[in-house]
């Protein structure tokens, strides 16, 4: 830290002396009198500076000179960290340089070596922030993330509602009732072990009443109706259905959309109808950052997963060569993918472990970087979506990437949105060029108490979302923590809303694929045909996205191990031998439709896609083998 050096003329406030032949300084300048508004002023050294004759000449040219009203004279880093520190957020940064050790050299010979290579850093502030340097501001963004949010709530419960009966009704597969009544008998009153709203009542009533509440809840969130407790409630009923949803709501994106959506409770505008125009609680930052932080575990656990699981195709990058052909629900652009040529597939496997592993990094840089990390992560998410079935994942991630790009960027890009002021207002003041200020009291804060306990709540969830994040990471990573602190990880577990993420580490080589067939005689058997898993062989193969069939997802699974391994799927066959309704209305056609049949068997063949020669002379798109059975014929009594 510099010594202290007093200048006889003292400026009404503090008064920042920059060089006005550097467009480089210039540039800078700009943004920092947008930080600062009306509590610093900012003059050229051409203008002022005869009036501080105690400042060489020369100094005007090396550095920015600050002198403030007490006539204190700093200068280069210093200068601008006292400056900057007049807004109580920044206040941080002065205090560092002045307590923190090495701080003060490190960021003075910074300072110098810019000033000295001015051309060589106007460059690199061009490709990282481009040429409008004012600080980012999110409230468009947040408002459009918000609205996205929404929509794919919205999407997740309209897609469960006609399935939540026959999947957890009272005559589904796995009834809520019976999870319930054991929950009630080994953990009463135990409500954190399974939080769901479901301990009050469970009836395929209430099941539907939390479908069609979200979906009325979802369109609330849209149109940003107390947006806080809209987005609250929607979280809860989700986590309620996803508590006792088992095995059919289990999905990753299930656990990514309670995750996103608990800290939209905390991002969404304290207001109680929200519009873009409206600021009066901007953005929080620190849970936008913890938005970008789980964009980030999203992206490099998936590329970290594939790397460490072991399996030689991703090492080799030859997985993508059977994943078109084996994913859980593949559709016609899967069929023609899959007819690519072998380097294309290992260009496309490198291309999968640069935008996991490699893109993800630019979400902590300045705002081109993070552009060109919405664009690289948006294009990937658009692709899977073509080329698979994946529910609301490719939406909800679109979702997130859209908190990478700030108001400025939007506005460019478009131009019928509102124009929003770069940076929150948190008072109605503008600064001469359009920036907002801050209003400060005696002690330098006047936020209410309200906002103070809205910013400490906040702070609070960042901090606890960070840490459990943090510590699920090194568990995937294989640094177990202290004991105590598993524990603290396992606590906050079932409310599924800070997660581990990766899709596809072991890639499936094969696709066998399960048929279920039953008999009045135990001689004729007739197939069930589902409605989107892959069974004719002439069937095209669908676009169902982002519409979410999660008994058709579920059968993918169940083949791929021992039906003893799937107690679900044994429900599932005793449903169709009972005649549930409730369970037939999950499928495509009932071959039984007078009476259910005597007897239920499971066969499994083994799926492959034609080529185009044999699509083209048969016009089948998958051929197969039989594998024997799945689960031997059985029965019920009478």
């Amino acid at each position: 830290m510099a010594e202290k050096k007093i200048i006889s003329a003292r400026p009404p406030r503090p008064l920042l002396i920059f060089d006005a032949d550097c467009g480089f300084c210039r540039r800078w300048i700009r943004r920092w009198h947008f930080l600062t508004g009306r509590l610093v002023d900012y003059a050229p050294s051409q203008e002022v500076g005869a009036r501080f004759p105690e400042i060489p000449p020369d100094d005007f040219t090396n550095a920015v000179q600050l002198v403030e009203p007490d006539g204190r004279w700093t200068q280069g880093a210093e200068a601008v960290f006292r400056t900057l520190a007049v807004r109580p957020s920044l206040r941080w940064i002065r205090w560092a340089y002045e307590h923190v050790p090495a701080v003060a050299f490190v960021t003075e010979t910074a300072y110098h070596w810019v000033a000295r290579h001015r051309m060589t850093a106007s460059k690199f502030t061009h490709v990282m922030w481009g040429q409008d340097l004012s600080p980012s501001s999110y409230v468009l963004t947040r408002d459009l993330f918000l609205r996205a949010l929404a929509l794919v709530y919205l999407i997740a419960f309209a897609s469960l509602r006609p399935q939540i009966i026959g999947l957890l009704g009272e005559k589904g597969i796995l009834p809520a009732r019976l999870l319930m009544e054991h929950a009630r008998a080994q953990i009463p009153g135990q409500y954190h072990l399974l939080p769901t709203l479901a301990w009050w009542r469970v009836d395929d009533a209430f099941l539907r009443l939390l479908c069609s509440g979200g979906i009325a809840l979802s369109l609330a969130a849209f149109f940003q109706i107390a947006p806080p407790l809209t987005f609250f409630l929607l979280w809860l009923f989700y986590l309620s259905i996803v508590s006792i949803g088992g095995d059919f709501l289990s999905f990753q994106w299930d656990m990514l959309l309670l995750e996103t959506g608990f800290l939209a409770i905390f991002f969404a505008p304290m207001q109680l109808i929200s519009t873009w125009r409206r600021t009066a609680d901007p953005p929080s930052r620190i849970i936008l950052w913890m938005l970008r932080w789980l964009l980030f575990r999203l992206m490099i656990q998936s590329a970290i997963v594939k790397w460490t699981s072991g399996d030689l195709r991703w090492h080799h990058l030859t997985a993508l060569q059977v994943y078109y052909e084996t994913m859980p629900l593949p559709n016609v652009m899967s069929w023609l993918m899959h007819q690519l040529p072998g380097w294309f597939h290992r260009l496309s496997a490198l291309v999968v472990f640069a935008v996991e592993g490699l893109v993800p990094f630019l979400i902590f840089f300045p705002r081109r970087p993070r552009v060109w990390a919405c664009g690289a992560l948006a294009a990937f998410q658009i692709v899977i979506f073509i080329t698979g079935n994946y529910g609301f994942f490719n939406v909800l991630t679109l979702a997130l990437c859209l908190l990478l790009l700030d108001d400025q960027t939007l506005n460019r890009w478009f131009t019928s949105f509102p124009a929003v002021a770069g940076g929150e207002s948190i008072t109605k003041g503008k600064t001469p060029h359009g920036s907002p200020t801050e209003s400060f009291g005696d002690d330098g804060y006047t936020a209410s108490a309200f906002r103070f306990a809205l910013k400490f709540v906040r702070g609070v969830v960042a901090c606890l979302v960070l840490a459990l994040s943090s510590l699920q990471f090194a568990l995937l990573l294989g640094f177990p923590p202290a004991h105590w602190l598993y524990n603290s990880v396992a606590g906050a577990e079932p409310f599924r809303s800070v997660n581990n993420y990766g899709l596809f580490a072991v890639m499936t080589t094969s696709r066998p694929e399960i048929t279920v067939e039953g008999s009045r005689d135990g001689k004729n058997w007739l197939a069930y045909e589902f409605r989107y898993k892959i069974q004719d062989l002439d069937g095209r193969p669908k676009q169902v996205a982002p519409y979410m069939p999660r008994l058709d997802w579920q059968m993918w699974f169940a083949a791929l191990s021992e039906y003893r391994q799937n107690p679900w799927f044994i429900n599932f066959c005793v449903r169709l031998l009972q005649g549930s309704p409730d369970v037939l209305s999950l499928l495509k056609t009932n071959p039984f439709p007078d009476q259910p049949p005597k007897y239920l068997r499971a066969m499994l063949y083994d799926y492959r896609f034609t080529d185009i020669p044999g699509h083209r002379k048969t016009g089948a798109w998958w051929r197969r083998v039989p594998l024997g059975d799945y689960c031997p014929p059985i029965g019920i009594r009478q």
